[in-house]
């Protein structure tokens, strides 16, 4: 259970004790602060153990000066929005954290503070996010939004799609994520697929992925914001692991599309790999947008307004990642969305989770120097 209020502040003790070589901005410490009291609230996306309750009291208590509207969205989605002023951005983090991995060399619920680095459940993605845009939305004026969210891992952009019909206004979202502090403008969206044969399985479910093979394969010389091709996995075998398999034996793909991909004609071509009458079952049972969302048309404008976007606020801009992001939902939503965080996408899920302590540093003053601008 998180210490209670006010925060304890080890963390910031244990900063200041230790020498680092850039100057510390004077919001930094507090950043530290909310970050030890994030990190205590266990909020693993299998854990049932997170006092949401509790969570959300403690982000309304640290946002005293704004509009706080917690949501429920059904589906073990649920979001806190903060408002103040009139803004047309929104700062969005999600506070899921993935299941502690083996080899932890301490509680993972319990910020350390070593050689340059948070260490901690959740640092990477998005906590330390979350714990910069409470600590900055305390100190610095202008009109802005912050959304908070748990169980946006699994969602299907609910509390975005909520946001935005009650925040009319609203047409920019920086979206944290674990992108070294950089601007992202484009990822890949994903979608997995179930297939069932009839008859001789095995056989059949090997034609198909010969098929399905020649397929990624015409689809190389496709380009997108420096990305390309179409990522593709079977992620089980299913009726490829033996020979004269009877029936129903399943199989599982993914794809991973550029935004420029047409995912209905996809799925089409990808049953059509299948010889004639052979498919029992064709399913799409997940799809995640891609970054920018949208069709062919209409993707390359958007990843230029998200590129003004960063311009605008002084933003580092990086390459397209490999990994999706929550930006995506936003961007899909109609919003001008961006992908930018601390922590690097390799630490998240890893054991002794650590966030360089300049990064967040770094992350913290540019969302303040965000907001600054939005109160001259």
């Amino acid at each position: 259970m998180p210490a209670p209020l006010p925060i304890p502040g080890s963390a910031r003790r244990k900063f200041l004790a230790t020498a680092i070589t850039q100057p510390c901005s004077d919001v930094f410490p507090t950043v530290l602060d909310h970050l030890e009291a994030l990190v205590a609230f266990d909020t693993r996306a299998a854990s049932r153990a997170c006092p949401i309750r509790a969570l959300l009291d403690y982000i309304r208590t640290h946002l005293p000066h704004c509009r706080v509207e917690p949501a429920d969205h059904g589906e073990g989605v649920v979001s806190m929005l903060a408002v103040r002023g009139q803004p047309r951005r929104v700062f969005a983090a999600s506070l899921d954290t993935t299941p502690a991995a083996a080899g932890w060399t301490a509680d993972p619920l319990r910020l350390r503070i070593a050689n340059g680095r948070a260490v901690g459940l959740g640092v990477c993605d998005a906590k330390g996010a979350a714990a910069a845009l409470l600590a900055v939305a305390n100190a610095e004026r202008g009109d802005f939004a912050l959304l908070f969210q748990l169980g946006a891992r699994t969602s299907d952009g609910k509390s975005i799609a909520a946001l935005v019909a009650r925040e009319r206004g609203i047409r920019e979202a920086i979206v944290a994520g674990p992108t070294r502090s950089e601007a992202v403008l484009a990822h890949r969206g994903a979608s997995s697929v179930l297939l069932r044969f009839r008859g001789n399985a095995s056989r059949h479910a090997k034609r198909w992925r010969a098929r399905a093979l020649e397929l990624v394969a015409a689809e190389s010389h496709a380009r997108f914001g420096g990305m390309a091709g179409l990522g593709f996995e079977v992620l089980d075998a299913g009726g490829l692991g033996g020979m004269g398999l009877a029936a129903v034996a399943p199989l599982r793909f993914g794809f991973d599309p550029l935004p420029t991909h047409d995912v209905d004609a996809l799925h089409a071509r990808f049953g059509r790999c299948a010889a004639p009458g052979s498919l029992l079952r064709y399913e799409e049972t997940s799809r995640r947008p891609s970054l920018p969302a949208g069709d062919a048309a209409t993707v390359e404008e958007r990843r230029m307004d998200a590129r003004d976007l960063a311009d605008g606020l002084d933003l580092p801009i990086g390459n397209a990642v490999d990994f999706w992001t929550p930006a995506a939902l936003f961007s899909q939503a109609g919003l001008t969305a961006i992908a930018y965080g601390p922590g690097d996408i390799a630490q998240v899920g890893a054991a002794d989770e650590s966030l360089p302590l300049a990064q967040l540093q770094r992350y913290a003053e540019r969302i303040a120097r965000s907001l600054a601008a939005s109160a001259s």
